[in-house]
């Protein structure tokens, strides 16, 4: 008796051992290979600068109306600024002189879809046949196939991103973000609303037949101008090479 009961104690040690063992494998690596697997996709926010640069990007989306598009590209042009412009593909069938004028003055013409529907209602195939047609569209007129692509109403998620990138393109979000469409906002709201949040390597949002963007553009280009920023388009701003996205959505080059 007095030898099973060493030999019990001596399997109770052994269990006790295993277990510990066995639940730190369970805490620790499952931990990391889980968030390693569901880590969420992101798009290009905004990008990373270094320290004493101020390269930004003003954008604009294209899905209805033209009235304004060559008063935006007359003040562009007046502060020498090249943005880019997120065209959908209907837009551009409606559009194709205005789509033409924009490449002219030397403004990226990017894809924001073929009809403009929330991508995280359709599925794979429908996705990059909205992106395919609208690319077909664009590089017809332009010359130039686009590389970046915005979602319809900033609407993605992991699904619409890993489709975008299967094709070697970028989907491009924003950190700035006018408003500009709102009824509410006014040609001032605007621009204090950008110049109040702007940093080093933003996107700009606006909208190319918003009531108010073209009276606000100007002031913005001239303040921001100002206080040491420069404009270059999307794809100029973007990392090109290795990089790694942080959960803001920031864009950093890997070193």
């Amino acid at each position: 008796m007095k030898v099973l009961v060493i030999r019990k104690k001596v399997w109770t040690g052994v269990i006790c051992a295993l277990a510990a063992v066995l639940m730190l494998v369970a805490v620790n690596i499952p931990t990391s290979v889980v968030a390693s697997a569901t880590k969420r996709q992101l798009p290009i926010y905004c990008v990373e600068q270094p320290e004493g640069e101020k390269k930004i990007a003003i954008s604009f989306d294209a899905a209805w109306g033209a009235d304004d598009t060559d008063r935006l590209i007359e003040i562009l042009g007046k502060h020498h600024v090249h943005a880019t412009f997120f065209v959908v593909g209907q837009w551009v069938d409606s559009y194709p002189e205005e789509v033409k004028r924009l490449a002219e003055a030397g403004h990226e013409v990017m894809n924001h879809s073929n009809t403009h529907p929330h991508f995280t209602e359709c599925t794979t195939e429908e996705m990059l046949k909205e992106i395919e047609t609208c690319n077909d569209k664009v590089e017809a007129i332009t010359g130039k196939r686009p590389t970046l692509l915005r979602f319809p109403y900033g609407d993605y998620n992991d699904d619409t991103v890993n489709a975008v990138r299967s094709l070697d393109m970028e989907p491009i979000q924003w950190s700035v973000d006018s408003l500009d469409w709102k009824d509410t906002s006014t040609a001032d709201s605007i621009l204090h609303r950008v110049v109040d949040k702007v940093h080093p390597g933003a996107i700009i949002l606006c909208h190319n037949d918003a009531k108010y963007t073209p009276d606000a553009l100007d002031e913005i280009l001239t303040t921001l101008t100002g206080e040491g920023y420069t404009f270059v388009p999307v794809s100029e701003l973007i990392v090109q090479g290795d990089y790694t996205i942080d959960h803001t959505g920031m864009q950093s080059a890997v070193s």
